[in-house]
């Protein structure tokens, strides 16, 4: 399936490039005795993990970085002048009808990164953190990392569909250590898209128990066609406790140049940010982030589309092959987040088995924070022809079981 003007079915060559998805998975993820019994030669396997796409970036975005390259200079550089946050400004203008004032971005190497550093910013040595699970695996090693105990909030879940549950919510920020919630907003790894009605309730009882909130919505701009994502922070304007965490690494695949958009209402904590961060950018990520953002419009538009489509192939080819493996279309993201409870027990470690058996990296429950066990994430940003090659392989070890 080839789109309008740009093509997402061009399988491009990333040998020799030091792509982390093809290669660097073998000291992330296993260990040398797990990697020695893939069946699969390295070049046979098939990378679904990692959360960057198998698409090119868009030719804008490339020709952005070409220009810059014709001066030669790659000195210090920092966003000094206002034409990156207008640009911006307007992106979330347009597609969330929401703004902030200039003086309240700040960027940084990445959201994680500023996660690391929030954190630090923000706790004492024996407050709480508190976050929904299953989460992300570095909501937790940022807390570990800083010796925060962390507090955790099990997501409800019936049939693969998740929702807050408020009453534990509510119960464990009447804690006065409590300090901080790391907020995943679409969430990762289900790729739910909170409610407007949900985030009025979260953000309530948060401001009600002086909770501030680190709101990731990194994946943000990526939801399914018709599919509107609502930014915490709009709905509490008055409100100077909410970070958001927004950047064009997911939307555009410019992971690798590290640059991320953090939105800093307090001045306080904008003025420690400042004392304490390196304030410089990548003369090269900044050309990449500023022409994504003022013209990778519709090439953003036409990826929705073929996720919606990958998505789709995705859901009949399983409810084909694999009845009981139990998979909803996410809100947002380009991952599927698969029960596969009926066909393994919830100890299996399923990134292990599907690397070794059937050649696909993919990430298994055990990779994120509780309640994740029997579930596996699969990367669905990747040409049709990669995608069904990885289902057939993944159905037939399935059937073998």
């Amino acid at each position: 399936m080839t789109s309008n003007k740009y093509n997402f079915d061009e399988i491009v060559e990333r040998e020799d490039a030091n792509a982390v998805a093809l290669h660097g998975f073998k000291d992330y993820i296993f260990t040398p005795a797990q990697v020695a019994e893939f069946i699969y030669p390295d070049e046979e396997l098939i990378p679904l993990w990692i959360a960057d796409m198998a698409f090119p970036a868009a030719p804008e975005i490339v020709e952005a970085i070409r220009q810059r390259l014709d001066n030669p200079i790659f000195g210090y550089t920092k966003i000094i002048d206002s034409k990156f946050y207008d640009i911006f400004v307007n992106w979330t203008r347009s597609r969330y009808d929401w703004e902030f004032k200039q003086e309240e971005l700040v960027s940084t190497a990445g959201v994680i990164p500023a996660l690391y550093s929030l954190l630090d910013y923000l706790c004492e040595t024996d407050d709480k953190i508190i976050t929904f699970t299953p989460a992300y695996t570095y909501f937790k090693r940022s807390a570990d990392f800083h010796n925060i105990d962390i507090v955790y909030s099990a997501l409800l879940n019936e049939q693969n569909n998740y929702c807050m549950d408020f009453d534990d919510f509510r119960e464990k920020c009447l804690d006065p250590k409590v300090k901080v919630c790391i907020f995943c907003h679409p969430h990762n790894p289900s790729g739910r898209l909170w409610s407007k009605e949900e985030l009025l309730e979260f953000g309530n009882i948060c401001i009600e128990n002086n909770v501030t909130v680190i709101s990731d919505e990194i994946h943000c701009d990526i939801t399914r066609t018709g599919v509107d994502h609502l930014p915490l922070a709009k709905l509490f304007p008055d409100t100077k406790n909410i970070i958001t965490c927004m950047a064009p690494s997911k939307t555009f695949n410019l992971a690798g140049f590290l640059f991320a958009n953090i939105i800093i209402p307090d001045e306080k904590l904008r003025r420690v940010w400042k004392r304490k961060h390196y304030m410089f950018e990548n003369p090269l990520s900044l050309a990449a982030a500023q022409a994504a953002y003022e013209k990778g419009g519709p090439w953003l538009n036409e990826l929705s589309t073929y996720l919606d489509s990958n998505f789709s192939f995705t859901k009949n080819y399983l409810a084909e092959h694999l009845p009981k493996a139990i998979f909803n279309i996410p809100d947002a993201t380009y991952f599927a987040w698969l029960d596969m409870r009926a066909y393994f027990p919830e100890k299996e470690n399923l990134t292990f088995y599907f690397a070794k058996h059937a050649g696909i990296i993919l990430e298994g429950g055990h990779m994120f924070v509780a309640n994740a066990d029997g579930f596996m994430r699969i990367n669905l940003a990747c040409p049709r022809t990669i995608l069904k090659q990885a289902l057939e392989r993944l159905v037939k070890v399935c059937e073998l079981k």
